[in-house]
């Protein structure tokens, strides 16, 4: 199939999920043209039916702001009609939907398909604006295909626009044979005193990922065993993340990463992955974590409790609880048997959600949508 994979090109879940769905479907003969403002970070595989298509954005002094709606549909046209394209597969329901489904209109081949895969955010934060939510159910309702990325996401989307449209719980994937645990002695000489634990947070600093509670939480664990906290990522919060670190004095025990492409060997040096946020309507991060036997505790507040279980892989507690991630931390840190049973389920929860599995899902649904009327 001739497929065109619209999304954002940055460190998000959304941009890292559609990069990798889109190389993993052109190694299996199918040619994927990505289209976007930016190249996505992870799209790093050079191969002949890989393609980038850059949206052009007007800077024309008479608007304010730049147009990217419809230039993302001009370039959308442009693209389907030159490659005669199946299917258009918008990651996001504003604007990848939306500009899709202009496309769709004005293109010469009405066989065209549009899917649009719902992330998060789309949905549980900017979709419920109300000077968006008419513009977000219009899209979702006139795709041809929609998928989710969980089962709770489904069930807000249902809830929060009163769908009428049929949603398929397609969930995020991992490689497990890229993200398994690595012995690197070395490189873990380097990060911090052998004697101790290395506790783990990947996100986007965004205020949702609650970046606050983690630094908290790795107070609280500090202080009763010898320990090191390592930030990986980039976004608005991390200044105020510097700010609370040198508040608490931990300056000597918290490695600040930055964007990190590899993740693998940081993650293999890890006992412990913290993901505390208001919300995750799946959790990447946690599952990447878990397949490179991490034990896990989150917030049991979205879709996360659908792959992090509670006192099998890790623990879950509520937005906040302070207390209880501190207890859970601890209580893992401290067993070590508790915490090997704990690697070898996180590990085994991980082949649930195992690339090439998910990836068929996804192949099963385009020839689904493309058969259809």
């Amino acid at each position: 199939m001739n497929i065109g994979i619209v999304c954002y090109p940055t460190y998000g879940g959304s941009g890292i999920v559609a990069t990798e769905l889109g190389m993993e479907l052109a190694n299996r003969g199918h040619k994927i043209h990505f289209i976007s403002y930016a190249l996505p970070k992870r799209l790093y595989q050079v191969t002949s039916n890989i393609f980038f298509h850059e949206v052009e954005i007007s800077n024309y002094p008479l608007f304010e702001f730049p147009l990217y709606t419809p230039s993302l549909a001009s370039k959308i046209i442009e693209v389907a009609e030159t490659h005669n394209l199946d299917i258009v597969h918008a990651h996001y329901a504003i604007p990848h939907a939306t500009s899709a489904y202009l496309a769709k209109q004005i293109v010469k081949n009405k066989n065209l398909k549009i899917i649009t895969t719902l992330h998060g955010t789309d949905i549980t934060l900017v979709g419920v604006e109300p000077y968006f939510l008419p513009v977000v159910k219009f899209s979702i309702e006139n795709s041809d295909g929609v998928t989710a990325v969980s089962k709770f996401l489904k069930d807000k989307t249902i809830e929060n626009f009163n769908i009428n449209k049929e949603i398929e719980v397609i969930p995020n994937f991992v490689d497990t044979n890229k993200y398994f645990r690595k012995n690197n002695p070395e490189l873990r000489k380097t990060i911090a005193p052998l004697k101790n634990k290395i506790v783990v947070h990947i996100s986007n600093f965004r205020a949702v990922k609650r970046i606050q509670d983690v630094i908290t939480i790795f107070k609280n664990i500090n202080s009763k065993i010898p320990s090191t906290l390592i930030l990986v990522g980039d976004g608005p919060d991390k200044l105020i993340a510097k700010e609370l670190i040198n508040k608490l004095n931990l300056e000597k025990d918290v490695i600040l990463l930055g964007k990190q492409s590899d993740l693998t060997d940081i993650l293999s040096m890890a006992d412990l992955f913290l993901l505390p946020s208001q919300i995750e309507s799946f959790g990447l991060a946690a599952l990447e974590a878990m397949s490179c036997g991490v034990p896990v505790i989150a917030s049991n507040s979205g879709g996360i409790s659908e792959v992090v279980l509670h006192n099998i892989t890790g623990f879950t507690a509520n937005v906040g609880d302070i207390e209880n991630f501190t207890k859970y931390s601890l209580q893992i840190l401290e067993n070590e048997s508790l915490h090997q049973k704990f690697i070898l389920a996180a590990q085994e929860q991980a082949k649930h959600f195992e690339m090439d599995k998910i990836i068929k899902h996804y192949e099963d649904y385009y020839l689904k949508i493309v058969n259809s009327n």
